[in-house]
C-alpha cells in the first residue's frame, strides 16, 4: 500500500477508523469533509490534517499517492476529479478495508441489514485480550475509538452491504445478523440484496455464523454456515442457541448451548432479544477460537454498547437514550427492548432519514413507532437527497395516529424542557442530526 493517503469524507465513522489505522501503521494521512464533527478533533489530535470544505487545493501539490473516498463522494467532487486526472491510486473505503484485512489470516467480518455495529463492537471487546485490529461503525468505550491497530492475526470489522463494498472482503469468519430490504436506492430490490449476501457467503474462507431466526438468512444455501437462534424450539436444527432467557436487575441472563453442550450462563447489560442474538454469534466464534470463556463472559456482561446504540446520555429522575435506529425493524427492536428493560413510559423522538427510505417504508415505520407510548417526529433528514417522493413527516404522523405530532427542533426542545419528565424514558432515534439534538437537550437540562 501507499505511504501518503488523502481521505475525502474523512469524518465518516468508517472513513475515520481507516484513517486512524493507516496513521498508526506509519502513513502520512490527511483528508477533508463538509462539516466538523466530534471525530474531527480526534483525528487532528492524532496528527491528521483535516480540511473543512472540499476543494482541489486540499489535495493538490501534496504528493498524495493514494486517494480514499466514501460512498457520499460523487464524480464531480473537485478532490475526486483531481485524483482521477493525476492518475493517483483511487480506492473506495471498502476496498481499503478489505486490503488491510486480507493481509491478516483471521479476519472476522460482521454483515447484516441491522446489528452490525453492536455485534462487531461486542466481538472486538470479547477478543480484546487477543490484541486484534478493529474497524467498526461506532465508538467503542473500551478502546475510546472506532478503530485499533493490533499485533495479532485477528481483524474484526463491519462489512457494509449498503453499496456492496462488503464484496471486496474475503474474511476467515463472517457473521450475518439478518437480511432485509434497505438501501433500495442502490440495490433496487430485495432479490439483488440476497444475491450480494450469497456472494459474500461464498467469499468467506471458513465459517459463516448466521441468524436462523431471520427467514431469508435461514434459506441461504452453503456448506459453511453455522446457525444460531434465540428460540429453543430450534435446538435440534441450529449449531448454537440460547435458552432460559430472562431479565433480572436490568440485565438479560441466558444459557448458551453449542453443539448440544452447555457453555454456561451469560449476562448482557444491553437490553433486548436482538442483542442476545448478536451475542450468540460472538460466543460461537470465541469458542471456536479457544478463547477463555470466563473472560468472554465477563467482557460481554460489562459491555455497555457502542456509542449511539441504546446509549444512555442522561440518567437521573428520567432517562435520555441516544440510538441510531433508522429502519423499521431496528426501531421496533429498540422500543421492545426498552419496554422489556425499562418498565416505564417510552417516549420516542424520531428523525426519519432520507426521503427514499421514508417513502419505501412509510407503513412499516408507522407500525413500528406505534409501539411507543408517545412519538414526536422531526422533519425528514434529507442526507442530500431531493424530495421526489412526495413524502413528509406529517404523512408518517397521520399513519401513526393521535399519540404522534411533528415539531421543529426549536418547538420540540421547548416542549420537552417544560413537561413533567419524571419516571419517563426518552429515546432519540435516527441516523441524521437527531443525536446532536439529543445532546443539546441534555445540555439545556443541565
Amino acid at each position: 500500500m501507499s505511504k501518503k493517503a488523502f481521505f475525502s469524507g474523512i469524518n465518516g465513522i468508517g472513513m475515520s477508523g481507516l484513517a486512524l489505522i493507516l496513521k498508526d501503521l506509519g502513513y502520512t494521512v490527511c483528508g477533508s469533509d463538509i462539516v466538523e464533527k466530534d471525530i474531527t478533533s480526534v483525528l487532528r489530535n492524532k496528527g491528521i490534517e483535516v480540511y473543512i470544505g472540499q476543494k482541489e487545493e486540499n489535495i493538490s501539490n501534496k504528493e498524495i499517492d493514494m486517494y480514499v473516498y466514501s460512498t457520499a463522494i460523487k464524480e464531480n467532487n473537485p478532490e475526486y476529479m483531481y485524483a482521477k486526472n493525476k492518475g493517483i491510486k483511487m480506492m473506495r473505503r471498502g476496498e481499503l478495508l478489505a486490503e488491510i484485512m486480507d493481509k491478516l489470516p483471521l479476519g472476522i467480518a460482521v454483515a447484516g441489514t441491522h446489528g452490525k455495529t453492536t455485534t462487531s463492537s461486542l466481538a472486538s471487546v470479547a477478543f480484546l485480550n487477543e490484541d486484534p485490529y478493529i474497524a467498526v461503525g461506532g465508538i467503542i468505550p473500551e478502546i475510546a475509538s472506532n478503530s485499533r491497530v493490533g499485533k495479532s492475526d485477528y481483524f474484526i470489522a463491519e462489512a457494509d452491504e449498503s453499496d456492496n463494498s462488503f464484496l471486496y472482503m474475503h474474511p476467515y469468519y463472517s457473521i450475518i445478523t439478518n437480511i432485509e430490504e434497505d438501501h433500495l436506492e442502490f440495490h433496487g430490490n430485495l432479490e439483488n440484496i440476497i444475491k450480494s449476501f450469497e456472494k459474500f457467503v461464498s467469499q468467506t474462507k471458513d465459517t459463516v455464523v448466521a441468524c436462523f431466526d431471520n427467514e431469508i438468512v435461514r434459506n441461504l444455501d452453503s456448506d459453511n454456515i453455522a446457525f444460531y437462534s434465540v428460540d429453543e424450539e430450534n435446538a435440534d436444527i441450529v449449531d448454537i442457541y440460547a435458552k432460559n432467557i430472562r431479565t433480572e436487575n436490568s440485565q438479560t441472563i441466558f444459557e448458551v448451548v453449542k453443539y448440544g453442550e452447555s457453555l454456561g450462563e451469560f449476562k448482557l447489560s444491553i437490553p433486548g432479544m436482538h442483542n442476545v442474538s448478536n451475542a450468540l454469534a460472538v460466543i460461537f466464534i470465541a469458542d471456536e477460537e479457544g478463547l477463555d470463556l470466563e473472560d468472554v463472559k465477563n467482557k460481554i456482561e460489562n459491555f455497555r454498547g457502542a456509542n449511539r446504540r441504546y446509549q444512555v446520555i442522561y440518567d437521573e429522575d428520567f432517562r435520555v437514550i441516544d440510538d441510531y435506529a433508522h429502519h423499521p425493524t431496528e426501531i421496533l427492536a429498540t422500543i421492545r427492548a426498552a419496554k422489556m428493560n425499562e418498565k416505564k413510559e417510552i417516549n420516542v423522538i424520531f428523525e426519519p432519514h432520507r426521503y427514499s427510505r421514508t417513502s419505501f417504508f412509510l407503513n412499516d415505520f408507522a407500525n413500528s413507532l406505534k409501539e411507543a407510548d408517545s412519538i414526536s417526529l422531526l422533519p425528514i433528514y434529507s442526507a442530500s437527497e431531493e424530495n421526489i417522493y412526495d413524502v413528509s413527516s406529517e404523512k408518517l404522523a397521520d399513519l401513526i395516529g393521535n399519540h404522534c405530532d411533528v415539531y421543529s427542533k426549536e418547538e420540540l426542545i421547548e416542549k420537552l424542557l417544560k413537561e413533567d419528565k419524571k419516571g419517563k424514558v426518552y429515546i432519540f432515534m435516527g441516523a441524521g442530526s437527531v443525536s446532536s439534538f439529543a445532546h443539546e437537550f441534555v445540555r439545556r437540562l443541565k
